[in-house]
C-alpha cells in the first residue's frame, strides 16, 4: 500500500455505514409490517370463531367485535382506525359466519423510522356454525 491509499478503507467504511444502517432499518420495518399483518389475520380468525359461537346475529356481531379488538390489544397492534365487519347473512345451524378486519396502522409506530404514512391492513376469515347447536335468528 502506498502512502496515497493509506486510510482509504476507513473512508470507505465511513461512507457506506449510513447506507447499511438505513438498509437494516428498512428490513426491520418490513418485518414489523409483516408481523402486524399476521396479527390482523389472527384477529379476523378469532372474530369469526367467536361470532360462530353466538346465539343470535346481534350476539355474533358483538362477540366478533370484542374478539378482534382483544386479539389486537393482546398482541400489541395499535390501530389508528379499526373496523370489524361480521357477516351473519348465513348465520344458522350448519351455516357460516364471516369476519373482515380493517386496521389502519401508522407506519411510524410499526417501523420506528418516523415514516409519515399509514397503511391499511385487511384480513378476512370464515368460520362454520355448529350444525347441532340451535341458533336464534
Amino acid at each position: 500500500m502506498n502512502g496515497r491509499e493509506r486510510g482509504s478503507a476507513s473512508v470507505e467504511m465511513v461512507l457506506i455505514t449510513p447506507v447499511l444502517v438505513v438498509l437494516l432499518l428498512f428490513v426491520v420495518a418490513v418485518g414489523r409490517l409483516a408481523s402486524a399483518q399476521g396479527e390482523v389475520e389472527s384477529a379476523a380468525r378469532d372474530a369469526a370463531r367467536a361470532a360462530a359461537s353466538g346465539r343470535s346475529s346481534t350476539g355474533a356481531q358483538a362477540l366478533g367485535n370484542a374478539a378482534a379488538t382483544a386479539t389486537l390489544a393482546d398482541r400489541g397492534v395499535e390501530c389508528t382506525s379499526l373496523t370489524v365487519e361480521i357477516d351473519t347473512s348465513a348465520f344458522r345451524a350448519d351455516g357460516l359466519v364471516g369476519a373482515t378486519v380493517h386496521c389502519v396502522v401508522d407506519l411510524e409506530a410499526v417501523a420506528g423510522l418516523g415514516l409519515p404514512a399509514s397503511r391499511t391492513l385487511t384480513s378476512s376469515f370464515t368460520a362454520p356454525v355448529d350444525r347441532y347447536r340451535g341458533a336464534d335468528q
